[in-house]
């Protein structure tokens, strides 16, 4: 699949020329076009002024087209880096870029769920801002943090960290954030803090408050903002989470199956996992969000309990009490579950009460409520796992489990009850392909790696984090993932037509010249649409992105007919040749020279 979607790029460059002259005139077009049709809805080519038509066919591009491998569109990461405190060498700024040339490459995107890479490759533009000790953001946090620490009580042990609220130093660093977005072009902004020893060690928790037996809290010392910003503050911690005993590191449709008659909310609010996902826009102009809830009761659902039933695995631990003892505990299998569910669709949507017409683009969150006294767990660990097609989640009324995860020296406490943040998770991953944020691509390793670096702080993913909202990562990813989508599928698309003309003898024999300037007109149209595509993603601005992406469907859509309609007006035709000459010399020679050793046989046998 790489092979051929990298040969369309190969194309694309030779038409370059043609669309590199009316760039201005276009540019100024399409951009109008932009504010008067935001949705695309209308086909810019039909009312693309006669001399803007003209530059799109000079120069002509060669026949037959040569194939050269071309460099694949960049999309530039624009990243401003704020050193923050006194506590910089004066070096800072280029090791920090040195670092970051070493570490990120270049290269293109990669799809996970079916393995191939995106015509499209991604690289990082760095601009570090030294630190300055006198600096009015420097005195803010400083008085902020020393007037928060000298307030709070000695911790007990010298290495106890005193837990330091998020809003704090969040609430100052966004009002920075505000004030030198609006002046500067759009990009991310890392603040790297570093205010050097206060009196006492200190980590960031979400309310300030210290852990207990039964509630644990994970301390951290970064945060990404709901805007386009992160700090981390080098001088916090240290801190410590992972794994402890063992483990790596559309249209939702809510179908709550519930075992009692009295539903408890707690824990368990589609209100919650609604207003969530929609304050964070993650739906583009023209597209909306839409939610419904359906209830399912479970003594009246016999395939709800055959699917629980068939599911149902069990594995063995061994605890040490006065001594070693094997403890025989159950889960569930998300796949098995996920595939009985599948295969009974139709039935769960009549138990539900779900009318056909529906269910026509949907996913469905499966929650199964159930009565069980005992822990039960998608595959040991997950409350909820997301799949292409559903989301399946689980919970009993067991509230509590030891996970085999640890932070700052002790396990993490799972409440099992809550899954509003495993839903919202899990629906990210189903709707828009966002990664979890312990998970990322690896292109040396060619497999994603496990990484929680990023899994405390504002995240709706992993057992570190209790945050429901989401940061920018996530709703960037969100967005820039649908348009990653549209832009390879307008890719592919582009090949079968290329492919069709390879199929009917080449655009020479294909096209006649009225259908061959139309054609020539159309894909450097679409050409420079795309280009444009990829100049808005590296300047953040997705609607404008969608909006090109959009308008390069309606001349996608031209180029197919066009050849469509070439195709059918080929006629076959036979052509007759003549038959060789009959080859008399060959044959008479091969004649003359079977007779002498036909004599010669003969001769030797009287003899």
């Amino acid at each position: 699949m790489s092979e051929t979607l990298v040969l369309l790029l190969f194309l694309l460059p030779f038409f370059s020329s043609a669309a590199s002259s009316p760039a201005i005139g276009l540019d100024s077009f399409l951009s109008d076009g932009l504010r008067r049709d935001p949705a695309a809805a209308n086909d810019s080519f039909a009312s693309l002024p006669s001399h803007l038509k003209r530059s799109l066919l000079s120069p002509s591009p060669p026949r037959p087209l040569p194939r050269l491998p071309p460099p694949l569109p960049r999309d530039l990461r624009p990243v401003s880096v704020k050193l923050v405190g006194p506590s910089f060498a004066s070096a800072a700024p280029s090791l920090l870029s040195s670092f970051a040339s070493a570490a990120v490459s270049s290269a293109p995107f990669h799809s996970v769920a079916t393995p191939h890479r995106l015509a499209l490759s991604h690289a990082l533009r760095l601009d570090v801002s030294p630190s300055s000790a006198a600096s009015p953001l420097s005195s803010r946090l400083s008085d902020a943090l020393r007037s928060h620490l000298d307030a709070a009580a000695s911790p007990f042990h010298r290495s106890s960290l005193v837990s330091v609220p998020y809003s704090l130093v969040d609430s100052i660093v966004q009002q920075d954030f505000h004030k030198e977005s609006p002046t500067s072009a759009p990009a991310f902004y890392i603040y790297l803090i570093n205010l050097g020893s206060l009196s006492k060690p200190y980590a960031y928790s979400y309310d300030g408050r210290d852990a207990s037996p039964a509630f644990s809290k994970c301390l951290g010392t970064l945060w990404a903002g709901k805007d386009r910003y992160l700090w981390i503050d080098l001088a916090a911690g240290p801190v410590d989470y992972g794994p402890a005993l063992s483990g790596d590191g559309v249209l939702p449709e809510f179908v709550h199956i519930h075992g009692s008659d009295a539903k408890d909310p707690s824990g368990l609010d589609w209100n919650v996992v609604e207003q969530t996902l929609k304050e964070s826009d993650l739906a583009y102009k023209g597209q909306s969000l839409a939610f419904k809830s359906y209830s399912i009761k479970y003594s009246e659902c016999p395939m709800c309990s055959f699917a629980i039933a068939r599911s149902t695995n069990s594995f063995t631990s061994r605890f040490l009490f006065e001594n070693y003892t094997l403890i025989v505990s159950e889960y569930l299998d998300s796949k098995r579950l996920r595939q009985i569910l599948s295969d009974s669709s139709e039935e769960m949507h009549r138990s539900a009460g779900i009318g056909e017409e529906d269910y026509a683009k949907i996913l469905p969150v499966y929650v199964f409520d159930l009565d069980y006294d005992k822990l039960l767990l998608l595959d040991r660990y997950h409350q909820a796992v997301a799949f292409r097609d559903m989301v399946v989640a689980v919970r009993t009324r067991s509230s509590q489990t030891v996970s085999d995860y640890s932070c700052n020296g002790r396990h993490v406490i799972t409440q099992t009850r809550n899954l509003e943040r495993p839903i919202i998770g899990s629906v990210l991953q189903s709707m828009w392909g966002v990664s979890p944020t312990h998970l990322l691509w690896s292109p040396e390793h060619n497999s994603t790696l496990v990484d929680y670096t990023w899994s405390v702080g504002q995240t709706p993913f992993g057992p570190f984090s209790d945050a429901l909202s989401l940061s920018f990562v996530q709703r960037d990813a969100a967005r820039r993932n649908v348009l990653l989508t549209t832009l390879n599928f307008t890719i592919t698309s582009a090949l079968d037509v290329l492919e069709s003309m390879a199929a009917h003898g080449g655009d020479r024999k294909l096209l006649k010249k009225n259908r061959y300037v139309q054609f020539v007109q159309r894909w450097n149209l679409l050409k420079f649409k795309l280009d444009k595509v990829v100049s808005a993603m590296s300047q953040l601005d997705f609607d404008k992105a969608m909006y090109f992406l959009r308008s390069s469907d309606h001349d996608l859509y031209a180029i197919h007919t066009l050849v469509y309609e070439a195709s059918q007006e080929l006629e076959a035709s036979l052509v007759c040749f003549k038959d060789p000459p009959f080859p008399w010399a060959s044959v008479s020679l091969s004649g003359c020279l079977f007779l002498v050793s036909f004599t010669f046989m003969l001769r030797g046998q009287d003899i």
